[in-house]
């Protein structure tokens, strides 16, 4: 199967409605991401209060940003790997549990940025 040859300014339009159309599927069929996202909706007005330069906001933004990125691509793995087949194989169960993994290390990146931040700004350094 051919694909078509987009350039230019339609490449960017189609590249769009693709990635639109991938933010729905994972809203509708991925618990785990509605769950980040909506997480991350809340903590983005916090980023500004917490954060104060704007380095500190780019990196509490940023760590929330990359659960969701790499939420996203976990997705994709799993679906690619139950597309193949509902069996069990080891190098199946080795894929998701290793996109799992990457998740776990992104969650843990918010929670060390975060907490940082906030040691920072409210810990023992920042009364004396």
């Amino acid at each position: 199967m051919n694909k078509p040859r987009r350039k230019g300014i339609k490449r960017i339009v189609w590249a769009t409605c693709y990635s639109y159309r991938g933010i729905v599927a994972a809203w509708r069929h991925e618990a785990a991401f509605r769950q980040e996202l909506t997480a991350m909706l809340i903590m983005l007005p916090f980023a500004f209060w917490l954060g104060e330069t704007v380095l500190q906001h780019i990196v509490l933004i940023t760590s929330c940003l990359l659960v969701i990125i790499v939420e996203l691509i976990n997705s994709a793995i799993e679906a690619i790997v139950d597309r193949i087949g509902p069996e069990l194989h080891e190098l199946s169960g080795r894929a998701k549990d290793m996109g799992s993994a990457a998740v776990l290390f992104s969650l843990i990146l918010v929670i060390l940025s975060w907490g940082l931040i906030a040691w920072n700004r409210f810990g023992v350094t920042a009364i004396r």
